[in-house]
């Protein structure tokens, strides 16, 4: 049996008001979900990943899911390229770039990059929210 996961789905060419159209959804499901505590590092992780398309991906097309976990969120962004999101191609938290990506790891429980089915890559990232005591 298949458990429904909240989730929403959207797929775009990021353009340069795309983040803070998407930051918007994604305080009203932060919201909806009862997990408004998580908005300041989601919709700081979603803006940071969606620029990454904006200045790396050439096409600009992505795929933003947003998934409601037990405790928290994930957030992922796809995209074609498989250029790396940080210009070494290896993370280095002082290097040249990847700064935005230092400031996701500041803010958000974990995050990560994974080769997406069919070429390119799928950004990541988890928030958790504190666990509430039962009544």
């Amino acid at each position: 049996m298949n458990a429904y996961i909240p989730h929403y789905r959207l797929t775009l060419t990021a353009g340069a008001h795309s983040a803070r159209h998407i930051r918007r959804i994604v305080r009203s499901l932060l919201d909806e979900w009862e997990l408004p505590e998580l908005s300041d590092a989601v919709e700081l992780g979603v803006t940071e990943l969606v620029a990454n398309v904006v200045r790396h991906v050439p096409d600009r097309r992505c795929a933003l899911v947003v998934l409601r976990l037990g405790t928290g969120v994930r957030v992922e962004v796809a995209d074609g390229s498989p250029e790396p999101s940080y210009p070494s191609g290896e993370f280095v938290p002082d290097g040249e770039g990847g700064r935005g990506l230092l400031l996701l790891e500041a803010v958000v429980d974990k995050w990560g990059v994974g080769p997406r089915p069919g070429g390119g890559k799928t950004v990541w990232f988890e928030c958790a929210a504190a666990v509430r005591p039962s009544c």
